[in-house]
């Protein structure tokens, strides 16, 4: 008998593979590939949302946790996934100026927020504004992770690559079977596909699609990541991601000629030099109402466990909330009351 049941390979399945590996637990992950959101993520970890100039939730201790995670990666798969990047936020006016260094001078934030005004030196941006810098952030090459860390579970024999049906799924109060696999627990950790699941789907996982684009621009030449209407993110060979949008009726994987409008126009307002669309991706962001993750046990079943909506920010949270699922089943720990799934679960799930 398995120790686990993993379902989903994005960003919350691979952090808590990692957390069972560490703790030597003995699992199987099963997936299809049809939540596309991490492979196509832009994978920014960065612990300040820069529309309001606020802390995200618990970032500064998600992001201690996850730059040694993202390390012991790189180590075990043999291949470079952290780019360390500072983010530029270009300003609109001296208001937003203002704005930023009032926000450097509160607790948290000023360990983030540099108090030097950064002028403008690239003629490719059109910042009179300036910008202001966040240190310690970068960008975690999300699709590569995806892609080798289900190679590396492949070449171990720890994947099954199919959708999971629901039909062939036994619970016992000692145990959970599925087909020729018998476990004492299952975790979902099936990003968005969550909302067809019959055991979880009482949650209030909303679905926030995201789309991108690469553009190749040898005259741009930036190192850094620039934030203004939208985000451009240094790659190799003179490429940028682009991104990202937030639409919350649409729910296919679909690339959209009306989001792919939209990020040029924004682009087009402050890069002033020629580019190509290179590429154009889609993927639907795990999200919740009340921004939080979902995580915990399910209410009737004492087996079923869920890792999920992590929203745009799963690089910095995977890693932190695999580590607190881990500990509330094995070591009987609580889970931080924001993320536990026990805040919905008399309003969405009795009722």
């Amino acid at each position: 008998m398995l120790d686990y049941i993993v379902v989903g390979l994005g960003l919350a399945g691979i952090s808590f593979c990692e957390v069972l590996e560490e703790e030597g637990k003995s699992f199987k992950v099963i997936t299809d590939g049809s939540q596309q959101a991490s492979q196509v993520a832009g994978g920014l970890y960065n612990p300040v949302i820069l529309k309001r100039f606020t802390m995200a939730w618990k970032a500064k201790q998600q992001l201690e946790g996850a730059k040694p995670f993202y390390q012991s990666l790189e180590n075990k798969l043999g291949l470079k996934l952290d780019y360390e990047l500072p983010v530029f936020r270009k300003f609109a006016s001296i208001e937003e100026q203002n704005l930023w260094f009032e926000a450097a001078d509160r607790p948290d934030l000023d360990y983030f927020l540099s108090t030097k005004l950064l002028s403008n030196k690239n003629p490719a941006i059109d910042a009179p504004h300036g910008f202001g810098e966040v240190k310690y952030t970068g960008r975690i090459d999300t699709g590569t992770l995806v892609h080798s860390y289900k190679n590396y579970l492949q070449r171990t024999d720890l994947l099954l690559g199919e959708s999971l049906d629901f039909d062939e799924l036994s619970i016992s109060t000692e145990s959970i079977a599925y087909k020729s696999i018998t476990a004492k627990n299952i975790v979902f950790a099936c990003g968005y596909g969550l909302k067809q699941n019959p055991y979880f789907g009482y949650l209030p996982l909303n679905g926030t699609k995201g789309e991108l684009l690469v553009i190749h621009a040898p005259d741009y030449k930036e190192e850094n990541v620039i934030k203004s209407s939208v985000f451009t993110i240094p790659m190799a060979n003179d490429r940028y991601l682009v991104g990202a949008t937030y639409k919350w009726k649409d729910k296919t994987n679909e690339p959209t000629e009306a989001s792919k409008n939209e990020l040029l126009e924004k682009l087009r307002t402050f890069l002033k030099c020629d580019f190509e669309v290179m590429d154009h991706v889609a993927g639907i962001r795990p999200t919740v109402v009340d921004r939080r993750p979902l995580v915990g046990r399910h209410p009737a079943h004492q087996n079923l466990y869920v890792l999920n909506g992590f929203g745009s920010r799963g690089v910095l949270i995977g890693p932190y909330a695999s580590k607190q699922l881990f500990d509330h089943i094995e070591k009987q720990s609580e889970l931080d009351p924001e993320m536990d799934i026990q805040r919905f679960t008399k309003k969405y799930y009795f009722n």
